[in-house]
């Protein structure tokens, strides 16, 4: 989830270079880990394109200094069950709510509106028209409005 890239100041502190979107992972509270070392966030703030982050127990600049270089790794964040997943999604067949098959999703492609699933057809399908699986990481449902695919 990131990386130690140097101590900052002289109580302990340290520059986290963050290698995930989810900045919960730094927020006071998280417990992360580095080289079989549990480290509990005690504060932490953005600092430029990175985020200033105190662990409990570390409290000298030496002791930070000792962090310097390691990959912080934390656990995985809740999950909602109707989050989809982009390597979920890759490779999935696509069927109409009816049944009528649409193709298998190549790739998804960001777009600000929404996400668009690109179908092997051409099609390009926004990810607000997805209604759920029937299997699983296998047929992916849409619903899609009249018109979608027509060329």
């Amino acid at each position: 989830m990131g990386r130690v890239a140097k101590s900052h100041g002289l109580r302990g502190e340290v520059v986290v270079t963050l290698t995930t979107t989810e900045v919960a992972r730094v927020a006071v509270g998280s417990v992360l880990s580095a080289a079989g070392r549990e480290l509990v966030v005690s504060a932490s703030r953005p600092h430029q394109s990175r985020y200033i982050v105190k662990f409990e127990g570390v409290d000298s600049r030496e002791e930070a200094d000792r962090l310097r270089g390691a990959q912080l790794e934390a656990e995985a964040l809740p999950s909602d069950p109707d989050d989809l997943w982009v390597h979920e999604l890759v490779g999935a067949e696509v069927v109409e709510v009816s049944g009528t098959p649409r193709g298998m999703v190549e790739a998804v492609q960001a777009n600000p509106a929404a996400d668009l699933l690109v179908l092997d057809s051409g099609a390009l399908v926004p990810l607000t028209f997805v209604v759920g699986w029937r299997e699983p990481g296998r047929i992916l449902v849409i619903d899609p409005p009249a018109g979608l695919f027509e060329l």
